[in-house]
Parts: structure tokens; sequence; C-alpha cells
């Protein structure tokens, strides 16, 4: 009887250890942005985008992007083809791919921790431990938002636009078949002029409180589904039925979109062994491969949703997603409407099941 109050005293006591509670936070965040940011800086760099811009800032955005944060670009983004508000809401894709690294990564060094509290941890401890974390990935998240911005600069002439036809402004451009439509050979010229002298200059920032709640509401969210997912991590006492009937569901529903992000990032290496871009291929899958198979997964479980596509970013939507929703109004994206613009969208179904 004294022996077992002696273990009850200790598991519940008020006395929390936190030198390792700070010590595992640390490694946690520290090994999660790590590896956010090789994944996002690699993924840039197959890219070729360090081409336009400095790497370091680029990585930070990206990275706060991943994580829930928020960019907004600024200066002359009519060069992208974007104007107005338009331009104002234009990065709002989120790169799963570094998202997944980043929790991979915080989830295993976090439950390492709680399992080193035995069999049983107190709720006192688990929300210590949990809390910690949480703070200082946002307060990391601070130092992204003042990182992440930088100017990307489009010379014409770097651009070798100086070489094409009628760019000195002698001579015209001939286009067979076009000579009806008006003065065409006279107009590019010029405009081809303009563009050899033009030198854009488009800005991007970290928004910094959007990014602070972004990342705060992502690195507790991850925890949770960590604490649920795994079924060897100790839980405070009574909650024995979340044991028993939340973590085998929750188990099997992260293991089926493990297992997906596996399948996408194989089929892209088989794409990119015979593409002439093979780099790009591996950068694209590396930044957003969670991206295509996560959404992929409920359309070939005949799960139907609407949705609608505007703007320059629409090009980076995989075929045939990107011809139905390149319209004016919402379309009802499904199984059977992918398949009619491209057969092979029925293989989707067979995956899923």
């Amino acid at each position: 009887m004294s022996a077992s109050i002696s273990v009850e005293t200790t598991k519940h006591g008020v006395r929390l250890p936190w030198g390792d509670i700070l010590l595992s936070a640390i490694a946690a965040v520290s090994w999660a942005l790590i590896g956010m940011a090789g994944a996002a800086a690699l993924g840039l760099h197959l890219l070729e985008a360090d081409s336009a811009a400095s790497l370091g800032p680029m990585t930070a955005a990206v990275v706060a992007l991943a994580a829930g944060g928020s960019v907004t670009p600024s200066g002359d983004v009519s060069a992208f083809g974007l104007t107005g508000a338009e331009a104002a809401t234009a990065i709002e894709i989120t790169p799963l791919g570094v998202s997944l690294v980043g929790a991979v990564l915080l989830s295993w060094f976090f439950l390492r921790s709680l399992r080193g509290a035995g069999a049983v941890i107190a709720p006192s401890e688990l929300l210590a431990r949990g809390g910690s974390v949480v703070v200082l990935f946002t307060a990391m998240m601070g130092g992204l938002a003042w990182a992440g911005h930088d100017v990307i600069t489009i010379d014409g002439g770097a651009l070798g636009l100086d070489k094409l036809p009628g760019a000195g402004g002698s001579g015209g451009l001939d286009i067979p078949g076009l000579g009806d439509v008006g003065d065409i050979g006279g107009l590019l010229p010029d405009q081809i002029g303009g563009l050899i002298d033009a030198k854009a200059a488009v800005g991007f920032t970290v928004d910094t409180a959007p990014t602070l709640l972004g990342g705060l509401g992502w690195s507790a969210g991850i925890l949770l589904v960590a604490l649920l997912a795994s079924r060897r991590t100790p839980l405070p006492r009574g909650w024995e039925a979340v044991h028993r009937v939340v973590r085998p569901a929750v188990s099997a529903l992260v293991t089926v979109l493990l297992v997906a992000v596996a399948a996408g990032l194989s089929a892209a290496a088989f794409a990119a062994i015979g593409d002439d871009h093979p780099k790009r291929i591996a950068g694209a899958a590396l930044l957003g491969a969670p991206n295509g198979v996560w959404l992929g997964i409920p359309i070939g479980l005949f799960v139907p949703f609407d949705g609608r596509a505007t703007g320059v970013l629409t090009n980076f939507l995989p075929d045939p997603l990107d011809r139905l929703l390149n319209s004016d109004s919402d379309q009802s994206v499904s199984l059977g409407r992918l398949a009619e613009l491209d057969g092979r969208v029925w293989l989707l179904g067979v995956g899923a099941a």
C-alpha cells in the first residue's frame, strides 16, 4: 500500500522536469524547422527559383506558408498578370510537402519526450510539454516573418528579349495569316522594345500577425493529431477510452495519408525519368506532392466538391483539373467529370480503393 501511494505521488505531483521539457521543446522545434527549411530550399533550387531572387528569403516565405502563414506580394505585380485586389491575395497555396516534413519531425520528437514519462503521464506535464513546443514554434514563426521578404527584379534585357525579331525598332514582325487583323508588324516591335528597358520589381512579404496565428494553430493541431495517432505514447489517467476508440481510427487515417504521399512521390519519380526537365518535376513533387494526392483521395472515393480557379496560379493545377476549373463560375469536381476530359482519371478510383 505504501509503495502504491509513493508512485502515485510521484506521477501526479506538482513538480515538473522543466529542464527536460524545455530541452525537448527546443529539439523538436529546431529539427522541424531545419527539415522544413531544407525541403523548401531544395525544392526551390530544383525549380530554379533561386535564379530570380535570393534563396534565403524565399525559403523563409515558403516555410511560413507551410506552417499556416500568409505572404503578400507587392510592387509591379501586374507583370504576373495580376492587378489590384487580385494581386493582394495572390499567394494562397500551401506547400504541403514542406508541411509534412515539419509535421513528421515535430511529432516524432514530441512523442519521444512523452514516452520517457512512463506508462501514465500527468495532465500538467502533458500540457507543459505540448504548450512549450507550441509557444517556441510560434516565436520562431516571428523570426520567419522578419526574414521572409525580398524583391524580385524582372529584367527584360536579361531575358533575351533584345534578340527577338524587330526588337531593335527596325523592320516588322511578319506573322502569316494575321495580316488582315491590323498593323501587328508595326505594333509588336515597339512593345518588345518597351519590355527590353523594363525592370519590373515584384516584392513579397510574410505577414506577421497571420503567420503567428497560423503557426500557433498549425503546431497545436500537429501535436494533437500525433498524440491521438500514436498507440505507444502514454496518456493521462482516465483517457483509456481515447486509447481504445480514437487512436486506432486516427492512426489508420494517418497511415493512409502517408502511403498516398509515398505513392505520389513514386509517380513523380517515374515521370521525371523520361522528362526533359527532371529536376523541375522533383522540385514540384518535393514541395507539393501531398497537395495533389490528398485532393485525389476524396475524388477517387467519389466525393464531389465545387470549386473555381482564376488568375495566373491556375497554370499550376494538374491536368485535367485546370481545364475544368478555369471558368467564370463554380464547377462540380467529381471523378466522372474529370474522366470526361481524360479517361485515365478512372485509375484514381482504383488507387483510392
